[in-house]
């Protein structure tokens, strides 16, 4: 008694581009495979995608826009580019003490910097774990073992 052996799967080759149909959107041209899938692969692609992607509606490119509002990057000057978010919401609170001092509050959050150095080598600069009670020498350690790298804790 011999083992089946599955049947072959069947690919759908694009018509215009030559790759599978599953691959078109990152072949050399994929607004010309488009109207090709639209008549041979309804399935493949989500209509959103075919049909955003070539001019789409006022309502995709809001739909996306929501999603965006909370993303926010950080580049290694330190200043951050948001999506929708002002840079006054990145303010920190004032709390004030007995005698007129004020202490500010930082806000909490993680910060992952990318540093290059060298040319070729990079230095990964997480800031932040502190304020949510993670004791560095352990996240250090563990991080260290995770990547395969050099960790340290610098305050």
């Amino acid at each position: 008694m011999a083992a089946e052996k599955p049947a072959p799967a069947k690919v759908l080759y694009c018509g215009v581009c030559g790759l599978p149909a599953e691959y078109c959107e990152f072949g050399p041209d994929f607004e010309r495979c488009k109207p090709w899938l639209r008549a041979h692969a309804p399935g493949v692609y989500p209509d959103e995608l075919v049909a955003s992607s070539s001019g789409g509606d006022d309502k995709d490119v809001g739909k996306v826009g929501e999603r965006l509002q909370g993303v926010s990057i950080s580049t290694a000057d330190g200043s951050t580019s948001a999506g929708g978010a002002s840079a006054s919401s990145k303010t920190e609170e004032v709390k004030r003490l007995p005698g007129g001092k004020l202490k500010k509050k930082d806000k909490q959050e993680v910060i992952i910097e990318k540093i290059v150095r060298n040319k070729r080598k990079c230095v990964t600069v997480v800031k932040g774990l502190d304020l949510f009670g993670v004791k560095l020498s352990d996240a250090s350690k563990k991080l260290g073992k995770k990547f395969a790298t050099g960790a340290s804790v610098v305050k």
